[in-house]
């Protein structure tokens, strides 16, 4: 296992107060906005905001798309949102795996309840980052049974974003750290250090690039190992 340091390069900020979940498409990057709770469509160099749209999540921290729908992570609601992504209308609503108190909170008994963050879509399943667990989930799209959990490293899973071999990249704020895991069983095959100030929330890949989003700076932009 390897361990390396990302460049980071801030390519803009973003329309809304906090960003906290990415999703690359092929015509644009869409985010979430966990303040304002609305979805954007974003242009990959100027940052122009391509759509926008209302949704009804609460503190919302992940997005992804497909079987033609986008699906996010309303964190306060313990649900995975299924919305229409011409509008942003929500379609249904399922509850969210790995739901509960988070390690970090200071009061274990009485703490609040919370969901899933990062989101990514793969043949029909959604995989969900939960912190309150420290898994990923995999639910079946159609059924919305889990088929398949494997633990995430760290304290704080966050974004979620697919490698080209079929790895998965797995973002953890609190540790300022992505690994590349093995889906099946969640070994780590190589780990990637972001270092402070930067926070990675929401993360994807586009061309083979990871993106960011920082929700406590508002900036998006792209993380390189040279």
């Amino acid at each position: 296992m390897t361990v390396q340091v990302a460049r980071v390069e801030e390519r803009f900020k973003s329309p809304g107060p906090q960003p906290n979940g990415l999703h690359a498409a092929n015509d644009g990057l869409w985010y979430i906005d966990q303040v304002d709770l609305k979805v954007y469509k974003l242009d990959y160099k100027t940052g122009a905001v391509l759509f926008e749209a209302q949704t009804d999540t609460e503190h919302s921290s992940g997005i992804t798309c497909g079987s033609g729908s986008m699906w996010i992570s309303s964190t306060f609601q313990l649900t995975i949102a299924e919305l229409d992504p011409t509008t942003g209308k929500t379609i249904a609503q399922h509850e969210s795996p790995g739901n509960g108190i988070v390690a970090w909170a200071a009061d274990q008994e009485n703490g609040r309840v919370t969901g899933a963050h990062g989101l990514e879509w793969k043949d029909g399943k959604v995989y969900v980052a939960a912190p309150p667990s420290q898994f990923v989930h995999v639910m079946d799209a159609a059924t919305w049974q889990e088929v398949h959990a494997f633990r995430a490293p760290g304290l704080r899973v966050h974004g979620l974003a697919w490698a080209d071999d079929g790895t998965l990249w797995v973002a953890d704020t609190s540790a300022g750290t992505i690994s590349r895991l093995d889906p099946k069983d969640g070994r780590v095959w190589e780990v990637i250090r972001v270092e402070a100030p930067v926070e990675v929330h929401g993360l994807t890949i586009h061309e083979g690039v990871l993106w960011y989003c920082d929700a406590a700076t508002c900036a998006i932009g792209q993380l390189y190992i040279d």
